[in-house]
């Protein structure tokens, strides 16, 4: 049997899977049949993807989603906040966003560089503070 991967986790792909009609439901849906991860994602993603997925019974979904075994929600420490304050700094140009800045910073904390997420052109930019690339998928 495949070892679980461990990888962040964007709001796109959440808001792909549990919002009716979304571009790229089909291609999230077949990620999560065919790996085995252990998704990985901070409030501050969550808060974004709430935000997006409107109705109650898409809600639920993401809801029960997260209580299903295979996603973490990371905590966020004092020295990740001023990590993304730096990060949102550098990256102002793309701009970098709060939700990002967090994925970053915990990927860096959590020595995780796979991220599920359909924000490829922003993720391939970023770098860790070890100049180490994030690997994107789907």
């Amino acid at each position: 049997m495949p070892s679980i991967e461990v990888a962040l986790c964007d709001a796109g792909p959440l808001i792909a899977l549990f919002s009716e009609g979304q571009y790229a439901q089909d291609q999230c849906q077949e990620v999560l049949k065919t790996r085995r991860l252990r998704l990985v994602a901070t409030l501050p993603v969550l808060a974004e993807a709430f935000y997006f997925v409107a109705r109650p019974s898409e809600r639920e979904a993401l809801w029960n989603f997260m209580r299903g075994g295979v996603f973490h929600i990371a905590e966020t420490l004092p020295d990740d906040l001023l990590r993304m304050r730096d990060l949102m700094r550098k990256y102002a140009d793309l701009p970098m966003d709060f939700a990002d800045a967090s994925l970053v910073a915990t990927g860096e904390r959590l020595n995780v560089f796979r991220i599920f997420t359909l924000d490829r052109r922003h993720f391939a930019v970023y770098r860790s503070h070890q100049r180490r690339a994030f690997e994107t998928f789907p």
